[in-house]
């Protein structure tokens, strides 16, 4: 979660804090106090959606870096060793069996990897012969498709972080909007009440953000006092 979304949801927690503790005495609070709890009680689903796709998403990028590296460093390794023998009699296998490019993609890398298995797959008998085990080709097959998955977990929990990140914006900016309502109340109903409109104004700030230059101007509403005629 973003630093900046993070304290603006912390700040409409205080307020929700705020207008339970005085609801008792600003009956125009209850609906804004409602769309307040709903919209913080989303808020926290999202916020825990966008935790477990980027959770999902460094733990499969994790594995995918170690799957990839026993494939380029151990098994085919093995199996471009065991190629490069049977090459000396089959010329035109000469530049087949290579190994792929540590710096490629990791679309590259799984398409020069499985034509190394295709090929594999062809030269079988050949390839046991000069001492491949039988077990290699099911084994690179199996993190081939351990690799993929990978890959798609990865690209998936991105996705969810990314799209949980965007619905929070969503949400906090509802909740500002309810704030601004309340900040109206607020002010219309006690804003000749100097410790509460303290009160008030400290948890509304946005913790980080430069505290804004009072304007001076002077609340006209006092208590339960209606605006005069």
């Amino acid at each position: 979660m973003r630093t900046e979304v993070r304290r603006k949801l912390e700040m409409a927690a205080r307020v929700r804090e705020f207008i339970l503790a005085h609801s008792s005495t600003e009956s125009s609070y209850a609906p804004v106090l409602a769309r307040l709890e709903e919209r913080l009680k989303r808020a926290g689903a999202i916020a825990a959606r966008q935790h477990d796709g980027l959770a999902a998403a460094r733990a499969a990028r994790a594995h995918r870096v170690e799957l990839r590296r026993v494939l380029h460093s151990q098994l085919i390794r093995y199996l471009v060793a065991v190629g490069d023998i049977v090459a000396k009699d089959r010329t035109e296998l000469g530049e087949r069996f290579r190994l792929p490019d540590g710096n490629a993609t990791n679309s590259a890398f799984l398409t020069s990897v499985k034509s190394l298995i295709a090929m594999a797959e062809q030269q079988k008998e050949l390839l046991v012969k000069e001492g491949m085990s039988e077990s290699l080709l099911d084994d690179l097959n199996r993190l081939v498709a351990e690799f993929e998955a990978a890959v798609l977990a990865a690209n998936t929990g991105r996705r969810d972080h990314i799209g949980a990140r965007a619905d929070l914006e969503v949400i906090t900016t509802e909740l500002l909007e309810q704030i601004k309502v309340a900040d109206g109340i607020t002010r219309y109903r006690f804003g000749m009440f100097p410790e509460m409109m303290a009160e008030w104004n400290a948890v509304r700030r946005v913790l980080g953000v430069p505290k804004p230059v009072d304007d001076g101007a002077k609340p006209q509403q006092s208590g339960d006092q209606a605006p005069a005629a």
